[in-house]
């Protein structure tokens, strides 16, 4: 500390301290000191300065600009030249303050002199910060491009948020925010609201209503920025009087217009014809690769990769324009039986234009061996290269490379393929038709064909009509309809979806929108996705533009996905639904369509993940842009984006300076990262949703993150963070907490208790999990909205049932056991059966309990439980139960004989790694209704019992790893069925 004390008492004896233009650099470096060393105080001194922890965030962000400031004074000439000079003045009094913080954590104590000093800084910096916004206000709407989309979804989440804040303890008491006046202006608002929503459909019909329109989101914008910016303390209370006034303005004009238009009339001539949306009669058929006609282009691929050829290591390559089906087919191939048992190993990447060699590595590896993903992802490119060197090593091998457009990544790829000519292949799909000539001039080339016209018509019957066929009165129209897809599949379900939601008296207008000009196939989708967009209802349009902001061909989980748009405020509350429920109609209604593709299935129904056409996701990224929704950036320097977005996603633009962005967007609401930005560390104070993506904070939480009030969302990848601060309560708004990375169970404070709107505390590596504090358990609240949770608990300590209790609404729990060197107590029961929402549980690590369940369970996965089968009749008598995952030592013992009776509903089973189970007893009574049976690498296993061929609802049996005796088990089964007549069960063998 001495450093900080000898530079602070040379900028006080310096004659020249009130003219910041000579000692300029000395502050700038000054202060460059003070930030590290106020950060470092924070952290390691978390418990001591516990009193005070809010005010010493707010110092640390507060000098955090001023440093911004100092550094770039030249972009802020219009500050008066006595704030200037404070701004030394605060760095002196700054360092006074800290030494005094070191120097009285080490005497434990803060002396009331410190306390006072503190108080006084802070008031400073925030007169500061004030001066600044008069001259640089960050509320002004001139230029600023509020989003034209969900406009009434937006003025619904700003009702919403009036009435929590009117409800909330944040402006009792306050000047800033007089009860009565926020009331005023939320009354306000509903009444301007029930007025958009009877002039909506006229709006665009009328360019008086369209600009009443316009004004009214441009106050309620308005609105929602100063009231947001008053409540993280930057001075624009100011402001209100202004709002209160415009949106008084806008109340007389509403009578106005009230009294002068009469609704139910006619609208105005020269209306442009509006295809009308029905409720849907024809059910689009989902994303189902089986209704693609392809069979002669399968048999042809497959042919290239498994019969015939060298036995060296080739390539073949399929070559096509965007939405002729590339990606479908290989999947088809890739996970046809043939290939599967062909192959030992096989991976899939999906290379686009933007990737890494770090990211293919891992995701290839992760592909081949599953469940090593952490793992992967700390190790570097070297070692990946050598490790999947020897994975692939002396295996018959086939790697996927889907949308690959340039040689770059082959030649990084190359050194880590084996050549052991035992036929290994490359299957890669491109849009250029000669790139894989560049480095394998012998590779076979496969140019994919358009579909025929009546393949086309086939295809659009199929996800149309199913299996009944297009109804004779439309067949002509609908034909006519095929025929103009120029036989690309994607144009003919993107038109599948139109068409589904569209009265049948305006199939005709579809016809002449797809007919109506003779364009480019490329330009036809996009004409094509633009007609399905505008089909779209205003729920759906952000929903479906936000897919922009992820990485193109990416898989999106589905849960975070929902998340996102819950946080966003697009998902619309009901009485009926939980707001998760809404958003998978939301994702369904969007599937439907055939605008969003489900790449891969929950095993209780419903989407795991989903991903767009590289066609939509384009379209995504531009008319996000257009409707000033989202900007991504491309390059620092890059100006073609809305002046001032809500919302901004950097997928390209390396070691990204955020606190650069902050003062170029300084409204910016959601922050979604995918590449190592540089955070600096200021962060905009405005964001509801932050996505860190692959930022790794080591061994340390982000302090800085506490400061922002209006969180919602908050994604971030850690390594070695054992605890979470107490400042999280800070976040009285976040309703996701989503930990990526992190192999250590995570320590949560006692003010969890505290954030009330919590819905997802959620860890993505599934040996760590959140320990909750087990003080004064008894003593409320609890965390009565909790949906999601990753939970680590010392079950000796006989605090599960209180923590349990105050978590009344869990419905996906994950619960494993913290490292503890106590031995069981007591009867050695979990009891989890509290929980009556409760439908998805997986448990881990918990060795010599015994557990209870809730009747409402539909999904329960075990591992490392060492339960002996004679418990399984527990499970079995669920009588709700669907899925049940029987994992790597969840059970112990040679025998499992399944009692009359048991597992009435279960459709999904999956045994796997149950190293010393070798017998395996059922009868023809058992799982009455079971769909899918998995069995991978039980080893002992000596078959599958033949009676499962009975059942009537068996549609697949998967095998991996397992006796060839367990596959020909299989075999017989399926054989069996055939010689009845039964040609719906399928089975895939992998060894």
């Amino acid at each position: 500390m001495a450093i900080y004390s000898m530079t602070a008492a040379k900028l006080s004896r310096s004659s020249n301290i009130s003219d910041l233009e000579k000692n300029k650099q000395l502050v700038a470096d000054f202060m460059d000191y003070l930030v590290p060393t106020i950060r470092e105080l924070v952290e390691s001194c978390a418990s001591t300065l516990a009193p005070i922890m809010n005010q010493m965030l707010k110092l640390l962000e507060g000098l955090r600009f001023l440093t911004i400031l100092l550094r770039h004074q030249e972009k802020f000439k219009e500050l008066c030249h006595e704030m200037k000079n404070l701004i030394g003045i605060v760095a002196c009094d700054a360092a006074i303050v800290i030494f005094s913080l070191f120097v009285n954590q080490i005497e434990e104590g803060l002396a009331k002199e410190t306390d006072h000093a503190l108080f006084h800084l802070l008031k400073v910096l925030k007169l500061i910060r004030a001066e600044f916004t008069q001259v640089y206000p960050l509320t002004s709407v001139s230029g600023f491009g509020f989003p034209r989309i969900c406009e009434l979804g937006s003025m619904d989440f700003l009702l919403r948020n009036l009435q929590e804040l009117a409800r909330s303890d944040e402006i009792n008491g306050s000047n800033a925010f007089p009860v009565d006046k926020i009331q005023t202006i939320q009354e306000d608002f509903e009444f301007l609201r029930s007025f958009l929503e009877k002039i909506k459909e006229q709006r665009n019909q009328n360019e008086k209503l369209q600009s009443f329109w316009s004004r009214v989101m441009e106050v309620a914008y308005k609105a929602e920025l100063v009231i947001d910016w008053t409540l993280v303390g930057d001075g624009c209370e100011y402001f209100l009087d202004d709002v209160a006034r415009d949106i008084n303005v806008m109340k007389i004009e509403a009578q106005e217009i009230y009294d002068s238009i009469s609704y139910g009339g006619e609208t105005t001539a020269g209306v442009t014809q509006t295809f009308t949306r029905m409720p849907s009669q024809f059910t689009v058929a989902a994303y189902n690769e089986d209704l693609v006609p392809l069979d002669d282009e399968v048999e042809t691929i497959t042919d290239s990769l498994t019969r015939g050829g060298s036995r060296q290591l080739d390539v073949v390559c399929i070559v096509g324009m965007p939405g002729l089906g590339k990606t479908t087919l290989a999947n088809i191939v890739y996970n046809s039986p043939s290939v599967m048992s062909h192959f030992h190993k096989r991976a899939w990447f999906t290379v686009s234009q933007e990737y890494s060699m770090h990211n293919m590595l891992v995701q290839i590896l992760d592909s081949i061996e599953s469940g090593k993903l952490e793992q992967y992802r700390k190790m570097d490119e070297h070692d990946l290269a050598v490790k999947l060197k020897q994975v692939l090593l002396r295996n018959k091998y086939l790697l996927v490379l889907d949308d690959l457009w340039d040689d770059k990544a082959w030649n990084l790829l190359e050194r880590s393929l084996p050549d052991d000519a035992n036929g290994s292949r490359i299957l890669i799909t491109s849009r250029l038709q000669n790139l894989s000539l560049q480095f394998k001039p012998d590779s076979k080339v496969h140019p994919l064909r358009r579909l025929k016209d009546e393949e086309s018509w086939n295809l659009l019957q199929k996800k149309l009509f199913g299996k009944e066929g297009c109804p004779p009165r439309l067949s002509g129209v609908a034909s006519q309809i095929a025929k103009s897809c120029r036989g690309l599949p994607l144009m003919v379900v993107l038109v599948s979806g139109i068409l589904a939601n569209t009265a049948e008296d305006c199939w005709k207008e579809v016809t002449k929108s797809l007919t109506s000009s003779i364009v480019l196939d490329e330009e036809s989708c996009m004409n094509t996705l633009e007609l399905s967009y505008n089909h779209l209802s205003d729920d759906l349009k952000p929903c479906l533009l936000y897919f922009g902001a992820f990485q193109e061909d990416k898989n999106v989980p589905v849960r975070s996905l929902f998340w996102l748009w819950i946080s966003e405020g697009f998902v619309r509350k009901t009485e009926e639904k939980s707001l998760e429920d809404v958003a998978d109609d939301y994702l369904k209604d969007l599937v439907d369509r055939s605008l969003v593709m489900v790449s891969e299935q929950r095993t209780m129904g419903g989407a795991k993940a989903c991903r767009v056409h590289d066609l939509v996701h384009e379209f995504c990224v531009k008319k996000a842009k257009e409707e000033n929704f989202l900007h991504v950036l491309h390059s620092w320097n890059d100006h073609t984006g809305p002046s001032n977005p809500l919302r901004v996603c950097n997928r390209s633009v390396g070691n990204l300076r955020i606190w650069e962005l902050v003062l170029k967007f300084p409204n910016v609401r959601s922050l979604l990262l995918f590449k190592e930005d540089d955070l600096g560390f200021w962060l905009p104070q405005l964001l509801r949703v932050l996505d860190l993506g692959e930022l790794v904070f080591h061994a340390y939480f982000p302090v800085e993150v506490f400061l922002l009030a209006h969180l919602r969302y908050l994604a971030l990848r850690t390594r070695g963070v054992n605890f979470i601060p107490a400042a999280i309560a800070n976040l009285s708004r976040l309703q996701t907490f989503l930990l990526r990375g992190n192999a250590k169970d995570c320590l949560l404070p006692k003010t969890i208790w505290d954030i009330k709107t919590l819905r997802h505390l959620w860890t993505t590596y599934s040996s760590a999990g959140f320990i909750f504090p087990v003080e004064n358990l008894e003593v409320p609240p609890g965390l009565f909205h909790l949906d999601t949770l990753s939970l680590a608990i010392d079950p000796s300590s006989q605090s599960l049932q209180k923590i349990l209790t105050k978590l009344p609404s869990i419905r996906r729990l994950r619960c494993r056991e913290t490292e503890s060197t106590e031995k069981c107590t007591g009867d050695g029961i979990l009891g989890f059966d509290c929980l009556s929402r409760l439908e998805s549980l997986t448990l881990r690590s918990l060795v010599g309990y015994g557990f209870k369940f809730p009747l409402n369970l539909k999904k329960l996965t075990l591992e490392v439980t060492d339960q002996p089968w004679s418990e399984i009749s527990t499970i079995g008598k669920l009588p709700k139960l669907e899925v049940l995952k029987l994992l790597f030592y969840s059970f112990l013992g040679e025998e499992w004989e399944v009692k009359e009776g048991e597992f009435p509903k279960l459709r999904v089973l999956k045994l796997s790694n149950l190293w010393d189970f070798r017998s395996w007893t059922a009868s023809s009574d058992n799982f009455p209704r079971l769909e899918k049976l998995v069995v991978e690498r039980c080893l002992k296993l000596e078959e599958v019992p033949s009676c499962l061929g009975e059942c009537p609802t068996l549609e697949m049996i998967e095998v991996r790893g397992c006796r060839e005796s367990v596959a020909s088990s299989v075999k017989q089964i399926q054989q069996e069925q055939r010689d009845m007549g039964n040609e719906a069960l399928k089975i895939s063998i992998e060894h």
